[in-house]
């Protein structure tokens, strides 16, 4: 559930293979018992691009070994990269810790130790916050990479009108999965969720707790359901944050988004013509439409050129404003991208957005987003259902269709093998709260009803008719203090009767641009920087 490309000729097979065990991986003898993992605190400075702001929050960093195959619990041994925000409460008031993971697959959380600093009325102060990145990701070692470079610049048109451009998607995608068979070993045969699950509980056992509290963020929240169905009694309170609809892991939630992020679009557009004394883009939504999707194919005739010589082209537009479909707090900023573009010629402002959503240049998040989804669940192998499907909804759904088909069409092809999904059952999970806003795109609201209807002792607080995707803890007191309450006294709201949500919130008020804001005298807050920092992280569930 993201965006970036993809192919299927030759079907690389990783059992084929003979590839050694990554040097960051340490192999037991076969003779050694299995010891429960420890943990040894020390300073985060060496933990990566997190480590910097960890310190600063007086965060403590550790690395806790697991099984790279859970079959094999004596063997062959990796790392997860952990961190941790003391409580600050008196110990009688210490309410454990929270495991917070920011979706993706492939979010780097180690980061997200910090968020208990966010949550108002000191609510997160009774507990010990962990952040950590999942297996394969960021600091745990061995991270995926297969293709730093992947993706980049002048790719060919999303829509696959013709058997040359297919093609050369084909190409594109096949040479990306095999240098992820090439450069990965054995990591790609356990990356599935129910493997990160394990690890999560391996994380409880050396923090020495009996049960976890947990926050999930988008994919966060599949890993929730995953790790309360396999350990439900090692659980005490749950947020889930942008929940996943567990029905439809993973094919047939890509396919959902599409119309979803098609409307959300249109509900950028209709803001900017409201504002087109600012933008000067059009008054009406179609104008502004029609001017968006003009630039777009102007840009595969004839790409632009940025200081490096760089080629944009139309794919390039279309990712540059990906994030107007997932948050309103982006809508200001990338409309003035659209507008010096179209008006000025402002090619680096473009080139800025277009590196900001594509993440050009690190492939780390994207190589294990396709290893959990791709084998998290079997994909259709056959083009024709790809293209029938596809094609379908690009007639009602042209904005994302065809980028989100090829960001995830190397499942197709993927070199490891698919498992049945974990079946998610929630009866024996006694408190969750669940936030999701009712027009969010990337995991659709009908997803937080299923998963309610499956714990019962679940409640839905919706905030209906936003757009913005896990968008909690980003100034809607309606929902920011639910959670705070609930992780100070465990408060949840009346669960209602029906398939419906317990209590509904009004959405944040839509931005309003510098220029307006400066005539009305008004402003719209905007997220933390830790939440924006969240946002751009988590790449997509």
């Amino acid at each position: 559930m993201k965006k970036w490309m993809s192919g299927a000729l030759a079907i690389v097979s990783v059992g084929a293979l003979t590839l050694a065990v990554p040097a960051t991986a340490q192999a037991a003898p076969p003779s050694a018992a299995a010891k429960a993992p420890t943990v040894s605190w020390g300073s985060c400075a060496s933990f990566g691009d997190s480590g910097p702001g960890l310190v600063r929050a007086g965060a403590q960093c550790a690395r806790v070994k697991v099984p790279l195959d859970y079959a094999k619990p004596r063997g062959t041994k990796i790392t997860i990269a952990i961190s941790r925000v003391k409580h600050t409460v008196a110990r009688s008031k210490y309410q454990g810790v929270v495991l917070v993971n920011p979706g993706g697959p492939g979010g780097s959380g180690l980061g997200l130790s910090r968020l208990g600093g966010a949550i108002p009325k000191n609510a997160g102060a009774a507990y010990d916050w962990i952040g950590f990145d999942p297996r394969g990701v960021g600091q745990s070692a061995p991270a995926v990479s297969c293709d730093p470079s992947y993706g980049g610049y002048d790719r060919p048109r999303y829509e696959p009108s013709t058997t040359e451009i297919r093609d050369a998607w084909f190409a594109r995608t096949n040479a990306y999965t095999t240098a992820c068979a090439e450069k990965n070993g054995p990591i790609l045969d356990h990356l599935t969720t129910r493997d990160v699950a394990k690890d999560l509980d391996q994380i409880r056992i050396a923090l020495g707790q009996k049960r976890i509290n947990y926050y999930g963020f988008s994919y966060g929240t599949y890993l929730g359901q995953v790790y309360s169905s396999l350990f439900p009694s090692h659980v005490r309170r749950m947020i889930f944050d942008g929940t996943v609809d567990p029905r439809d892991v993973w094919y047939q939630g890509n396919l959902n988004q599409n119309e979803p992020f098609d409307k959300n679009v249109n509900r950028w557009f209709a803001w900017i013509a409201k504002y087109d004394d600012v933008y000067h883009l059009g008054t009406t939504t179609r104008a502004v439409r029609n001017l968006f999707y003009d630039t777009q194919e102007k840009l595969y005739d004839e790409p632009v050129a940025d200081a490096d010589g760089n080629r944009l082209g139309g794919s390039e537009w279309n990712d540059s404003f990906l994030y107007a479909g997932y948050y309103q707090s982006t809508w200001t900023d990338l409309a003035q991208v659209f507008s010096d573009f179209v008006n000025q010629g402002d090619v680096a402002s473009l080139n800025a957005a277009y590196l900001d959503a594509s993440g050009y240049g690190d492939d780390n998040g994207y190589a294990v987003y396709l290893g959990v989804q791709c084998t998290d669940a079997a994909w259709p192998t056959s083009w024709d259902k790809w293209a029938r499907d596809n094609w379908a909804l690009d007639a009602i759904a042209p904005f994302e269709t065809w980028a989100n088909a090829w960001f995830n069409e190397p499942c197709r092809h993927w070199p490891a093998k698919a498992h049945k999904p974990v079946r998610v059952k929630g009866a024996k999970s006694t408190s969750v709260l669940m936030i999701n806003e009712t027009y969010d795109a990337a995991t659709p609201y009908a997803g937080s009803i299923e998963v309610r209807k499956r714990y019962p002792g679940a409640r839905l607080v919706a905030v209906s008719r936003g757009t913005t995707h896990s968008g909690s803890l980003g100034g809607n007191a309606c929902t920011d203090d639910r959670i705070a309450d609930y992780l100070l006294t465990g408060t949840l709201p009346r669960r209602v009767s029906g398939n419906r949500a317990d209590v509904v919130c009004q959405p944040l008020p839509q931005p309003v641009p510098e220029q307006a804001a400066a005539r009305t005298q008004s402003a719209t807050p905007a997220p933390s920087e830790l939440r924006q920092q969240m946002q751009r992280d988590a790449i997509r569930p």
